[in-house]
């Protein structure tokens, strides 16, 4: 107890675990559509595209997150429609883009005269490039965020589980393919400030990954997601605190010794399935239904 006391009682740790957490939420929502529609690496591309960005908003002297989100929402959007338009493949246009971005960026760092530690900040994450005004902008970011996931959450479901039956019976899965990446692209910017360029899409691509090593529906993964991305990132900045870690590291290190767990209780619950199925096929019963 005296440990966390003495941790919040820092306002940037706040600062931190507060948007941390709100960003966690929001990168496990959406990582679970995402993952399963095979368009992961979209997180590590376009945190490519905010770290350019930021970088040349740095350049010219003007706010970063207000530079970057918009610039993110508009390449994600290319993205899709390069992936879609079929004449470049989603693996290839996600370097295609996100190389692009780095460049400038990188170019528009070295002319002004190198990289400043807030840039690199940016890339690695730091718990200390969350300042106080930055908090009010990143808070409201990702609450809409998660309100848009829950207003159009039967639509998201429709168009991720099976598009041809959504598009068949009328639903626009344009538009909410839109809307996700739309959704990811303001989380990852908002998040690259805590986790850094290269570690954000991690929190997009765990905390799905081991729900579903145990939930089979769509409810059930998101939900235990969700829960396991928020834990995750609160122990994460704990062990960074105790042990002196980067805070990005740390959160990536909790979410893969979780995920190794998680892929052991799978086994042990179809190993206990395997054994329940075979026992009801004896008796003539079927305990599934």
């Amino acid at each position: 107890m005296d440990f966390l006391i003495k941790i919040f009682s820092y306002d940037f740790a706040v600062r931190a675990v507060v948007v941390g957490m709100l960003v966690s939420l929001c990168s496990s929502l959406l990582g679970v559509s995402l993952v399963l529609k095979r368009y992961s690496m979209i997180g590590d591309g376009l945190s490519h595209v905010g770290f350019g960005a930021m970088c040349v908003a740095m350049a010219m002297n003007l706010a970063p997150l207000r530079v970057a989100v918009p610039v993110v929402m508009v390449s994600a959007f290319f993205l899709l429609r390069l992936s879609e338009s079929g004449k470049v493949k989603g693996d290839a246009a996600i370097a295609l883009i996100s190389s692009t971005a780095v460049a400038a960026g990188l170019i528009a760092a070295s002319v002004s005269g190198g990289l400043k530690n807030d840039v690199s900040g940016y890339m690695f994450g730091s718990i200390f490039t969350m300042r106080g005004g930055d908090v009010p902008l990143s808070v409201g970011l990702s609450v809409a965020v998660l309100s848009l996931y829950i207003i159009f959450y039967n639509r998201i479901f429709a168009v991720t589980f099976d598009e041809s039956f959504a598009r068949a019976i009328g639903t626009r899965a344009g538009l909410y393919n839109t809307l996700i990446a739309f959704l990811a692209a303001i989380t990852i910017v908002v998040g690259m400030k805590i986790m850094g360029t290269i570690l954000i899409s991690s929190l997009i691509i765990f905390p799905p990954l081991s729900a579903m090593r145990v939930c089979k529906s769509f409810r059930a993964v998101t939900v235990t997601s969700a829960v396991i991305s928020v834990v995750c990132f609160f122990f994460g900045i704990l062990s960074s605190f105790a042990f002196e870690t980067p805070a990005g590291a740390s959160v990536v290190a909790v979410n893969a010794i979780v995920f190794l767990l998680m892929c052991l209780l799978g086994m042990i619950l179809g190993i206990k399935r395997s054994a329940a199925e075979k026992e009801s096929t004896a008796r003539g019963k079927d305990f599934l239904n």
